[in-house]
């Protein structure tokens, strides 16, 4: 049967065919449908959406949908991941191959490709970036995607690229942008959507890759070392392309700026807290967790010890469990799939 569920029926639970969406929905409304209804559609025990009643093997029963969308969730989550760590090996990649030529290319061959342009160069120095970001911008005639880690933006950050904004808004350039959800709580960027009107659109993630600047599918800068004084401006088609789709997944998995967070579906528990409970699932240290969500370890730490103090929890390891049992150990889910928990040992704290 699964067999035939996969030739038939090539989808996923994302995107159900036609009478498999019938069918799941009729199931979800009634709790439960006869077997015979499911043989045309094997694709719904494929996709584990249907299992037998262990009271009656004639019947079958629902996966509950928030389940469903916590699947689907944590695989689009996985998914990103995994594509920042291939980013970071292709650079590097990259960069080892280009530097085993540059010692044996004839002159000839080194003034054609000075020509054309080399597919990755280093950046050195703040003074060198900005030159370069300059000459991308003069010639961007259609689009700008940024991805802006790192929390609120500073002013000065802000101003920094404002003239360079100004300029591709006048050509009509259409810009979009991605920060982390910390940044919707800095004044100096509403300041600048304000300015730059309909030529900019954000979004949201509770963490972003790091910082990506991708100039008409041609050419991306991203940084060479941590503190941001070196960077790769790539042009590499491949590569530029790569990073090109990985900016759309993180785009479709944002949240307009102008949009609320989602309700994390417990009271008492907001959606930042909701992203650090995920993150200390994983096992990481409140450090790394307040790099990537763009907040001070200071304000991370309380948002941890408000955890503790909502889920009842006296220690470290307490509050694994109790995050565990109150379905906290994993990525956000949006609101569609909040459902309704109640926190343990709180009997008064039940979200709807």
């Amino acid at each position: 049967m699964a067999g035939r569920g996969t030739d038939e029926h090539p989808h996923g639970a994302d995107r159900l065919c036609d009478l498999g969406d019938r069918v799941y929905s009729r199931a979800v409304r009634r709790g439960r449908v006869p077997r015979r209804d499911a043989e045309p559609v094997p694709c719904l025990l494929d996709l584990a959406l249907l299992h037998p009643d262990p009271d009656d093997m004639e019947w079958l029963v629902p996966t509950a949908p928030q389940e469903v969308m916590t699947r689907l969730l944590r695989g689009m989550y996985d998914e990103v991941s995994a594509s920042q760590r291939r980013v970071g090996s292709a650079v590097e990649a990259f960069e080892w191959y280009a530097g085993l030529g540059r010692g044996t290319q004839s002159p000839q061959a080194f003034a054609a490709s000075a020509g054309e342009g080399p597919a990755i160069r280093v950046l050195d120095g703040v003074a060198r970036i900005q030159a370069a970001m300059d000459e991308a911008t003069q010639a961007c005639t259609t689009e700008v995607l940024t991805v802006q880690p790192g929390g609120i933006r500073r002013e000065a950050e802000l101003s920094e690229g404002l003239h360079r904004a100004t300029a591709l808004r006048g050509r009509g350039v259409r810009m979009r942008d991605l920060y982390t959800h910390v940044a919707r709580h800095g004044q100096g960027l509403h300041g600048y959507l304000e300015l730059m009107g309909a030529a900019v659109e954000a979004r949201t993630l509770d963490e972003v890759t790091e910082r990506l600047i991708l100039f008409d599918r041609t050419v991306a800068f991203i940084p060479a070392n941590a503190e941001r004084s070196m960077a790769l401006e790539l042009r590499h088609p491949a590569l530029v392309e790569y990073l090109g789709t990985v900016f759309e997944r993180l785009w479709r998995l944002a949240l307009p700026l102008a949009a609320p967070l989602p309700d994390t579906g417990i009271e008492g528990i907001s959606h930042r807290e909701r992203s650090i409970a995920a993150l200390l699932a994983e096992g990481h240290q409140d450090a790394v967790i307040a790099e990537r969500l763009g907040i001070s370890v200071r304000t991370c730490r309380a948002h941890i010890a408000r955890l503790s103090e909502t889920l009842g929890a006296a220690s470290r390891t307490q509050l694994g469990v109790k995050m565990a049992q109150a379905g906290l150990d994993g990525p956000p889910r949006s609101a569609a799939a909040s459902a309704s928990v109640t926190i343990p040992d709180r009997e008064s704290r039940t979200a709807r």
